[in-house]
């Protein structure tokens, strides 16, 4: 039987079955790493010789991983942060650095955040890749399973080796078309109106939308999208109201009126606070590059409250 030295092993290769694993599709996870489809199919039989495990087989269109290969996923994931650990170093120079990063975050945050921030990186680095990934209601296991560098999100998961820290507040308003309709001075014009809201493709509704049903404030949801950014085409030439966040009046809802949702609990009961968060795993909570990297996210959040300077009308 031939034998395969386990020094072949090199990290690339644990992060390309990583990224099928975790991706559930070579070319996914090609384009998640850059590389082409015959590397990664490449690599990939160097990696069932070195195991003696076919790794992943077919399943209709697409791939599954064998009992082996799962089992081989938390080794694999903790040899990752070791080399990583090892190469860390006791300092970092962002002006010789290559950054290649994942960041997890849904699309409020994401275009408040993400655009100023890859500005700053490519400003102060040498070369810089960026991945935004949506985080949906996000889980522990996408930082513990180092899906994602950093997770941007209001609702930041949990977990004694998962670290978080507040970038700022923001609330919501409700806009409207003011082509259309006046702005509701009541609650009762508020709750007999028809709403848009936001349903995130995994079920998840947003905390404002619970949070205002846990009160017992019960509203008619005309339409419901999967992100913020498909409101405007249907708010549009309608009576319907939207209640979003404020930091998108000068950005997505900018052509749009906007009040103070007229409900007094929702000021006095914090129904309408909307705070984000960045979190990220313990395990690069004192890693130069990291630390510094958090630092570049505070600076996009006071710059994002900086340039939000129109007043609610």
């Amino acid at each position: 039987m031939r034998k395969f030295d386990y020094l072949a092993l090199d990290g690339h290769s644990l992060q390309l079955f990583l990224a099928v694993l975790e991706e559930g599709s070579v070319t996914a996870a090609a384009a998640r790493l850059g590389l082409t489809q015959s590397a990664v199919s490449h690599s990939l039989q160097k990696l069932r010789e070195i195991a003696r495990d076919p790794l992943f087989v077919k399943s209709g269109r697409g791939i599954i991983a064998t009992g082996h290969a799962q089992a081989l996923a938390e080794p694999a994931r903790r040899l990752l942060d070791q080399m990583q650990a090892f190469a860390a170093g006791a300092e970092f120079e962002p002006a010789k650095a290559d950054l290649d990063l994942t960041i997890a975050a849904n699309d409020f945050q994401r275009d408040l955040l993400l655009p100023t921030l890859l500005r700053q990186l490519q400003a102060a680095t040498r070369s810089v890749r960026l991945r935004a990934i949506p985080s949906q209601l996000p889980s522990a296991e996408m930082l513990r399973e180092n899906r994602c560098d950093l997770l941007i999100s209001p609702v930041p998961p949990t977990g004694t080796d998962v670290l978080q820290k507040r970038l700022l507040s923001d609330h919501y308003v409700c806009y409207f078309d003011a082509t259309m309709r006046e702005a509701p001075r009541s609650m009762e014009d508020y709750l007999q109106a028809q709403h848009i809201t936001v349903v995130y493709s995994d079920n998840e509704r947003l905390q404002f939308d619970k949070r205002l049903e846990a009160a017992g404030h019960r509203r008619e949801v005309a339409v419901s999208v999967p992100n913020f950014s498909g409101v405007p085409a249907f708010l549009r030439g309608t009576t319907m109201l939207a209640s979003m966040p404020s930091l998108l009046r000068d950005s997505l809802m900018r052509d749009f009126a906007q009040v103070s949702i007229p409900l007094p609990d929702v000021a006095q009961q914090g129904i309408g606070d909307l705070p984000m968060y960045m979190a990220w795993h313990r395990r690069v909570q004192d890693d130069p590059a990291h630390v510094w990297l958090r630092a570049q996210v505070e600076i996009a959040a006071i710059t994002a409250l900086r340039d939000d300077t129109a007043p609610l009308q």
